[in-house]
C-alpha cells in the first residue's frame, strides 16, 4: 500500500489522541495539569509556564498555587510563598497571580479573545486583546515577566507565540488531549503552536521551508496543513510534537 504523508499524520494523530499520551511517568506534559482544573486561567497559567524541560514544567505547576486565583480577596506579595522557574524569580511568579487574579476578577478569557478575533476572524488579534488587558491589569515590569506573558503587539506578531498558540488550541478544540472550554471561535482558523520539536519534523518531512523560526513559519506550516484538513489543520500538532520529542523522525 503507498501511503502519503497525509496518511501518515492522521494515523499519528488519530494514535496520539489518547489520554494515556499525557502519562505523568512516560510523557509529562503541562495540559496534564491543566486539564486537573478545567479552568481557563488556570489552564493560561499552564500554557504561559510551557517552556524548557516537559518534566520540570510539570514539577513546577504541581507546586503552583492555583488555589490563590480563586481568593476572594487580592493576594499580595507578602501573604503567600511560591517558586521562582527559570527566567521567572518569585517576584515574577508572584505578580503574574496578581495580575491574573485581577484579570480573572472582572474578565472572561474567552470573551476578551472574541473581541479581537472577531473583527477580522485573525486568533493573533485575539491574543493581542488578551495581552493588552494583562499588561494594563498590573503596572509591575520585568524581564521575566515580559518573558512570562510575551510581548505586546499591534498587528502581526514577529515571534511564533508558541505557548499562546497552544493555550487558544487547548482552549477551542475538544478531544483526548485539548479540552475545549471556548465557545465562538473556529477550529479552521488556529495556528499551530511552533516549538523546536515541531519545527525540525515539519523541516523533514517537507511540510516548512521557512529557515526563520518566527510568526511566517507559523503561516507557512498551518497553510501546508490546512491542505490536509482545511476544517481542523491543528489536529497534527500534538502529533508532530511528540514524532519530535521521541526522535521517530
Amino acid at each position: 500500500m503507498n501511503f502519503t504523508l497525509k496518511d501518515l499524520l492522521d494515523k499519528e494523530a488519530q494514535k496520539r489522541n489518547s489520554p494515556r499520551e499525557l502519562s505523568a511517568s512516560a510523557s509529562p506534559d503541562p495540559i496534564w495539569i491543566a486539564q486537573r482544573h478545567q479552568e481557563e486561567y488556570a489552564a493560561l497559567v499552564c500554557a504561559l509556564f510551557a517552556y524548557g524541560n516537559a518534566r520540570a514544567i510539570v514539577r513546577f505547576l504541581e507546586t503552583f498555587p492555583f488555589e490563590l486565583l480563586a481568593s476572594p480577596n487580592e493576594p499580595t506579595t507578602e501573604s503567600f510563598t511560591c517558586k521562582g522557574y527559570r527566567f521567572q524569580t518569585q517576584e515574577d511568579v508572584k505578580q503574574c497571580i496578581i495580575t491574573l487574579w485581577r484579570m480573572r476578577k472582572t474578565h472572561s478569557l474567552n470573551e476578551l479573545f472574541l473581541e479581537g478575533y472577531n473583527k477580522e476572524g485573525r486568533v493573533e488579534m485575539g491574543i493581542a486583546n488578551i495581552l493588552e488587558v494583562l499588561y494594563a491589569a498590573n503596572t509591575y515590569r520585568s524581564e521575566g515577566y515580559l518573558f512570562l506573558l510575551g510581548k505586546p503587539f499591534e498587528q502581526t506578531p514577529k515571534s511564533p507565540l508558541k505557548r499562546w498558540m497552544m493555550f487558544v488550541r487547548w482552549m477551542v478544540r475538544h478531544d483526548a488531549i485539548d479540552m475545549g472550554l471556548w465557545q465562538g471561535v473556529q477550529k479552521k482558523d488556529l495556528y499551530i503552536p511552533l516549538d523546536t520539536h515541531t519545527y525540525k519534523v515539519a523541516h523533514a518531512l517537507g511540510l516548512l521551508k521557512r529557515k526563520s523560526y518566527d510568526f511566517k513559519a507559523v503561516q507557512e506550516l498551518t497553510c501546508n496543513l490546512r491542505a490536509f484538513d482545511a476544517n481542523d489543520p491543528v489536529k497534527y500538532d500534538f502529533a508532530l510534537f511528540r514524532l519530535g520529542q521521541e526522535k521517530a523522525i
